[in-house]
């Protein structure tokens, strides 16, 4: 199988089912967004930290690649798991995000509460989530965008805001690990 197809050369490309759009269409910068939001997970998995946080990160890595394959799957081609299906696409369970809530409670429970916004940084691992927790928020903006135009299967947006909320969490219990300093976010006082 060839890399390079050049079925693109002229600013489109394939849907799953064939349908063919235009390289700038939300569906494109969706998943398009979700595939760099994996890279992110991927450079943050490669840093040094706990193998429990790497386990769920990869678990997070092959569920966006469901996310990324129902976000590039033309709607009329395919019915996710109910009806008689053209194309047979992986999808979310609710257990997919009961994992995410269940490692966000675990984790703060070791944190101190909360009392101002966290500037990001105070440690390279840290800072990668926190820009991993970034390009989460925009993929869920842009999956939202979709759905408005496109409906597609709520429990990716669902997945999607979780996650984001799981790697602020992380971020805060990747601090904690690493000895790092939490810098709040003092709003100037009005003079």
């Amino acid at each position: 199988m060839k890399i390079y197809t050049k079925t693109g050369d002229e600013g489109t490309t394939g849907l799953f089912g064939g349908t063919r759009v235009p390289k700038h269409h939300i569906r494109i910068e969706s998943y398009g967004t979700v595939d760099e939001l994996n890279s992110y997970i991927g450079l943050l998995r490669d840093q040094e930290i706990e193998a429990h946080y790497k386990t769920v990160l990869e678990t997070i890595q092959n569920n966006l690649f469901t996310v990324g394959a129902i976000l590039a799957t033309d709607p009329e081609k395919a019915v996710l798991k109910s009806g008689k299906e053209r194309l047979d696409i992986e999808r979310l369970e609710p257990s997919d995000v009961t994992l995410l809530e269940e490692e966000i409670d675990t984790m703060n429970e070791a944190l101190p509460p909360m009392t101002h916004f966290v500037l990001p940084g105070g440690h390279q691992t840290v800072s990668f989530c926190h820009i991993t927790r970034c390009v989460c928020r925009r993929a869920e903006r842009l999956a939202t965008a979709l759905h408005d135009i496109s409906p597609i299967d709520s429990l990716v947006l669902i997945y999607l805001n979780r996650l984001s909320d799981y790697f602020f969490v992380l971020a805060r219990k990747l601090t904690l690990d690493l000895r790092a300093n939490e810098v709040a976010w003092i709003p100037k006082k009005k003079s």
